[in-house]
C-alpha cells in the first residue's frame, strides 16, 4: 500500500462560495503513483468545508442561499461576542460564528474512490471547497492511499 499527500492552495473571494476543485484533485492523482485506492480531500479550516455536488450555477446560488438561511451572518453568536469570549482569539479575529455553524453541517472532508488513475465519480459529481467566512487563501489536503 502506498500513500501520497498533496496540498492545494485556493484563494477564495467571499462566503458562502462554492469553488470547484475537482480538476485540481485529479491533477494530484495524476502526479502520484496511485492508480487504485482512494483520495481523501480535506479542508484544514473550521470555516471552510469540502462537499460533493453538482456544478450548476442556479443550484450553487440555491445552496449559498440555503446556508445563509440556516445560519445567517446577522444572527447572534456567542463566538462573536468579543467582550465575553476569552479563548482562541487573534488580532485579526472575525465575527464568524455563522461560518463555524455552517461548517458543522457540511463537514471537513470527502473520500473518493480512485480506479485506473481516475476518480470514480458520478456524471454530475464535482468536488467543492466551500468558503463560509470571507475571502482568503485556503489549504486543501489531498491524501491518496492505494497501489
Amino acid at each position: 500500500m502506498k500513500h501520497c499527500t498533496r496540498v492545494i492552495t485556493v484563494n477564495t473571494e467571499r462566503g458562502p462560495q462554492f469553488i470547484d476543485i475537482t480538476d485540481r484533485v485529479q491533477d494530484a492523482i495524476d502526479q502520484s503513483a496511485i492508480r487504485n485506492g482512494f483520495a481523501v480531500v480535506y479542508s484544514r479550516h473550521t470555516t471552510a468545508a469540502i462537499r460533493i455536488n453538482e456544478n450548476e450555477p442556479l443550484l450553487l446560488q440555491d445552496m449559498e442561499s440555503f446556508l445563509e438561511r440556516v445560519a445567517p451572518p446577522s444572527a447572534f453568536y456567542n463566538h462573536n461576542d468579543m467582550d465575553h469570549r476569552t479563548v482562541n482569539l487573534t488580532e485579526e479575529e472575525d465575527a464568524n460564528g455563522h461560518a463555524h455553524c455552517q461548517q458543522l453541517l457540511l463537514g471537513a472532508s470527502e473520500t473518493v474512490p480512485v480506479v485506473d488513475g481516475a476518480m470514480l465519480s458520478g456524471r454530475w459529481q464535482r468536488i467543492f471547497l466551500v468558503e463560509l467566512d470571507r475571502g482568503r487563501p485556503r489549504e486543501v489536503i489531498v491524501q491518496l492511499v492505494g497501489e
